[in-house]
């Protein structure tokens, strides 16, 4: 009945060995009038507000302005300039490794929150996070750079989120440039600017001098006011986390950006799958404030679990209800994640089946012949059953030469200061792969190095790869004990190079033959080395190069190689040399060898061996 009733549902796979999700289920149970029991409670959760639709009960609130643009083309030193505190010094490497979210009191009295994304190339994730939670872009472009990959990369996001963008040509105050250059480069990416007729503002500026922030400032004011940014904020909190880390002293914290009602110090919130009881919020200047409202940035410290950055943060009502809905989320990714596994092994089983069916029309095939061959009927003799399964499970073998059985991987544990960081330094190490090798991260997490992730990485043969993190000496005993590579790093580019170069040392090298010298056989002579036993000797002349007695050597007939092996012997009259150089009349004989022949092409080579790069 059941096989009959998914034929009917058209269920495709209708085996009697597939294994069925909760849903198909349920599916099939209802279609034999059967009435599947759903727990109600399973299925709650916390779930943002509809939009309000009074405008009377929503008030303005601060635009989010998100810094975005290319590596090193002074995003930070700009909005570090706008806000009067250092913190572009403080970045490792000059680059800024995770978002910032700052607010910035305008001499207007007005407020805007920033928030600086990172340019590098391994951030993008949290470069599209930056666009997806931001009212305006301003996009930063050197001035004696121009639009470079990550300009035009922070343009797309910005451009699929809907997002306006203002453009702040930067390091103005430098001699020499031409801003017009950058102007008609960004005309080509679809980013009009208002002075030619379209409708981006752009302001001319320099983050080291302050050189015309007041207008950027001036600008942003005024396109928040064409839209009208507004929110509620008598009512509970809603936001998004920015990011998320683990603090000593502090535990679990993330960094949100509320968006509508107002987060209170004792609220009760979720993110993600994770919950908290808001037990200190800290503004961007290190103070502890009671209270969030919309377009605020705070840090929140209270965390059961460390959030995602990108997660949705909701206010509950009660405890109950947060675990309620953590436990309905997390249970919900546990079947989700079961489900994937079932298509899996659903996948696995069809292939065995369709494998089993192959080999049974082999079989009766080879019967068949059998058959007519023993009967007289046919001269062909059959090819034997065990050599038709062989072919067959070739052709398999060929056909599924896309598996990944054969690959060679460099495991690693990777740890963060932040989730966002994390995320990004994954994400990265996806992307350092070929055919023959890949980065496979088997756990990643925010928080110092544990003896946990070194005996982990020791059980899966891997390495722990750390970014903003520390591990005490004990961990660096216990790592050097069991031989596990153990390494923080503080700058993307640096970890992504030197993964980069033991991935190299991990493949097989590249060997190429260089030819290093050459010799014509002139005539082929026999000499006497034990009474009537003769050997033959090539009689040679080095033409080019030379020919080293304890290198290996080919032969050359008709421009094809007949042979490759060591010399036997290199002599010039009766006396053994080293080596014949250009010019040089020897005779040579050949380890197992003595097909050579006069016009023969001896060829002396090397074989070179190259680390192969990503």
């Amino acid at each position: 009945n059941v096989i009959r009733t998914m034929e009917e549902l058209d269920m495709g796979n209708t085996s009697h060995d597939r294994m069925l999700s909760a849903d198909e289920s349920s599916l099939i149970a209802m279609q034999l009038n059967m009435n599947p029991i759903v727990d109600a409670r399973q299925s709650f959760d916390i779930y943002p507000r509809p939009p309000v639709e009074d405008p009377t009960l929503l008030q303005d609130r601060p635009p989010i302005v998100t810094i975005m643009g290319h590596v090193d083309h002074g995003k930070t030193t700009l909005l570090d300039t706008l806000r009067k505190a250092s913190v572009a010094a403080g970045e490792a490497g000059g680059i800024t490794q995770h978002i910032g979210a700052f607010s910035v009191n305008l001499p207007s009295g007005k407020t805007i929150t920033f928030l600086d994304t990172p340019g590098h190339a391994a951030f993008s994730a949290m470069r599209q996070r930056g666009a997806q939670v931001t009212d305006i872009v301003v996009l930063v472009v050197a001035a004696d750079d121009g639009v470079m990959p990550q300009t035009q990369e922070a343009i797309k996001h910005a451009q699929q989120a809907n997002v306006p963008i203002v453009v702040a040509i930067n390091k103005c105050d430098k001699p020499g440039v031409d801003p017009s250059h950058v102007k008609q480069e960004l005309a080509r990416y679809n980013v009009h600017l208002e002075e030619i007729g379209g409708e981006v503002p752009c302001v001319e500026v320099s983050g080291l001098t302050g050189l015309n922030l007041d207008q950027l400032e001036e600008t942003i004011a005024t396109l928040s006011e064409i839209l009208e940014l507004k929110a509620e904020r008598n009512n509970t909190a809603e936001g998004v986390v920015i990011e998320s880390q683990i603090e000593k002293g502090r535990g679990n914290v993330a960094t949100v950006l509320v968006q509508s009602g107002t987060l209170k110090a004792g609220s009760i919130v979720v993110a993600g799958e994770t919950w908290c009881k808001v037990r200190t919020m800290i503004d961007h200047q290190g103070k502890i404030v009671k209270e969030a409202t919309p377009g605020m940035p705070v840090k929140v410290v209270g965390w059961k679990e460390v959030p995602q950055a990108g997660d949705e943060m909701l206010q509950a009502k009660d405890e109950n209800l947060a675990k309620s809905a953590v436990d309905n989320r997390v249970a919900r990714h546990q079947r989700d994640r079961q489900l994937r596994d079932l298509e899996v092994i659903n996948d696995k089983r069809k292939q065995q089946r369709e494998q089993l069916e192959q080999e049974r029309l082999v079989e009766k095939e080879y019967q068949k012949e059998m058959y007519m061959y023993q009967r007289g009927l046919s001269d062909v003799v059959p090819v034997s059953l065990n050599k038709r399964l062989s072919a067959l499970q070739l052709l398999e073998d060929k056909e599924g030469d896309n598996t990944d059985k054969d690959i060679l991987e460099l495991r690693a544990v990777v740890k963060g200061d932040v989730s966002g960081t994390v995320e990004a330094v994954v994400d990265s190490l996806a992307g350092l792969q070929n055919k023959q090798i890949r980065v496979k991260v088997v756990h990643s997490g925010v928080g110092n190095i544990s003896e946990g992730d070194v005996q982990l990485a020791a059980a899966c043969e891997g390495q722990v790869i750390g970014f903003n993190v520390k591990s005490d000496k004990k961990i660096q005993a216990e790592a050097a004990r069991v031989g596990v590579p153990v390494k923080s790093y503080s700058v993307i580019y640096k970890l992504l190079e030197e993964v980069k170069d033991k991935l190299g040392d991990m493949l097989p090298p590249i060997i190429t033959t260089q030819v290093v010298g050459e010799a014509a056989v002139l005539q082929v002579f026999e000499i006497n080395i034990k009474g009537r036993e003769t050997r033959p000797v090539a009689g040679c002349r080095v033409t080019n190069g030379a020919i080293q007695r304890n290198g290996r050597v080919r032969i050359i007939r008709n421009k094809e190689t007949i042979w490759e092996g060591q010399l036997s012997a290199l002599r010039q009259v009766k006396k053994d040399i080293m080596e014949a150089k250009k010019g040089l009349e020897c005779g040579m004989s050949f380890e197992g060898f003595d097909g050579f022949q006069a016009n023969d092409v001896i060829q002396s080579v090397e074989t070179i061996e190259t680390k192969q790069k990503l």
